[in-house]
């Protein structure tokens, strides 16, 4: 019995995953005025900071087409034993990668007859209803799942109620991408650069919503810590994901921070890929667990 994770460039696999399982990212496109820019492993984080300060037009993404994922599914041909493969794209409310995903599976098994259970591969596409760190969360828990002996559903049914209790929030040192994109008016990120006020957003069923308004990124920061705690008794069986968009001595603070007020199973700090670079821009930070 085999397993495969693949996931969308918005997830970035922890190191000690890859060592243990194959681990696949279907890249996005970023566009950037006249540069197109791959979210795969030739990403280059500072130069496309740099390319986002100088950006005159609306920075883009496109999600993977149907053929990327129908790509990956098939591997390298068909597997000598039963191969389970787990798919992890962004929340559908942000991407239509889930969406291709789905079409993909779904052309893979009308290419290999119809009977979703008799595969020697089979497909299974969450849609993780989040965004990087959180995309990894889910890749841990269904290698920790396949690990401790579970079927295929029971590891389908456990990482949705997993996806289900999962926490992300995120803090912003700029708002200029969200602006450019019509998702934050000219006033309110004139008004918001002005007085130095930074929010604290968080995941709702998929959107994203804001959760806080503070002066400043350090006290916007610890807001962010306070209140993803309010209410959350279990911790300790819980991991804490902490990316960052080229600004790490930022996140070992923000861990600090963590655990100064709460105890967790393991705490990992991650680097942002383009996708989540793009959204955090240089100095963002997205927790999850």
């Amino acid at each position: 019995m085999g397993l495969r994770i693949i996931a969308d460039s918005c997830c970035e696999f922890p190191e000690e995953l890859k060592k243990e399982v194959k681990c696949e990212n279907v890249p996005l496109i970023l566009t950037v005025d006249d540069h197109e820019v791959v979210d795969d492993e030739t990403f280059d984080q500072k130069s496309f900071l740099r390319l986002l300060s100088e950006c005159r037009g609306v920075p883009r993404s496109s999600c993977p087409s149907p053929e990327s994922y129908l790509k990956a599914y098939e591997g390298s041909g068909e597997p000598a034993e039963e191969e389970w493969v787990f798919v992890i794209t962004l929340s559908s409310s942000l991407s239509g990668s889930f969406n291709s995903a789905e079409l993909a599976r779904e052309l893979y098994e009308e290419d290999h007859g119809n009977d979703g259970t008799s595969f020697t591969r089979r497909i299974h596409v969450f849609d993780s209803k989040t965004a990087s760190g959180g995309e990894a969360q889910i890749a841990l828990k269904v290698n920790e799942l396949y690990k401790a002996g579970c079927s295929f559903d029971e590891i389908v049914e456990k990482s949705e109620d997993y996806i289900a209790r999962l926490n992300t929030y995120f803090v912003l040192e700029s708002l200029e991408v969200f602006r450019k994109n019509g998702r934050l008016s000219n006033a309110k990120a004139f008004a918001a650069n002005v007085l130095n006020l930074k929010p604290v957003c968080k995941g709702v069923n998929g959107a994203v919503e804001p959760a806080a308004l503070q002066r400043g990124i350090k006290n916007a920061l610890k807001k962010m810590v306070e209140i993803s705690l309010d209410g959350i008794m279990d911790t300790k069986d819980r991991i804490l994901i902490i990316n960052h968009c080229n600004c790490y001595e930022r996140a070992c603070g923000v861990l600090a921070d963590f655990i100064s007020k709460a105890e967790f199973k393991a705490t990992m700090i991650l680097d942002t890929s383009g996708i989540s670079s793009l959204y955090a821009s240089d100095g963002g930070i997205i927790v999850s667990f």
